[in-house]
């Protein structure tokens, strides 16, 4: 059954914190889909994936890139407003509250929210019961002083 973990940001953007996931991924030889909840905000994470450091970018690919099939394949990272996954990732981010019907299809999930926005933490609360119910482990990670992630104990 997929681990879902949730991402309590406190300290830094979304931007700021998805480029360091997604290295921990790759380092582990993963491949993640990024579903965003709009175009708009799919195209700041891409920007951000390019830019979030002065000496390195993570290599991924979105529909707008003009993939075809088999680019899309290896693509490292996908990023999405839908719930494709041509490049048949194992890891699904979940980013500001939006909700995937294939979360059961990946072996982990990361739902990272906005812990200064009220709006996001509801959303955050209400997927975290819906997946309680439905039987997945889950687990709980709080953004720190330093930006670093703190697992909580639940």
């Amino acid at each position: 059954m997929t681990e879902i973990a949730f991402y309590h940001l406190e300290q830094s953007p979304l931007g700021t914190a998805l480029p360091r996931l997604l290295e921990k991924v790759l380092a582990n030889g993963l491949k993640a889909v990024v579903k965003a909840g709009s175009p708009e905000q799919l195209a700041a994470l891409n920007a951000s994936l390019w830019t979030y450091a002065n000496d390195s970018f993570l290599p991924h690919g979105s529909v707008k890139d003009g993939f075809d099939e088999a680019q899309s394949q290896g693509q490292p990272i996908w990023l999405t407003v839908g719930d494709d996954n041509p490049n048949q990732a194992t890891v699904l981010v979940l980013a500001d509250g939006v909700p995937s019907e294939m979360v059961a299809d990946y072996q982990r999930c990361l739902e990272m929210f906005d812990g200064n926005d009220q709006i996001a933490l509801d959303s955050a609360r209400s997927h975290w019961q819906a997946y309680k119910s439905m039987g997945y482990d889950l687990t709980y990670w709080r953004q720190g002083e330093s930006g670093g992630w703190e697992k909580q104990a639940l």
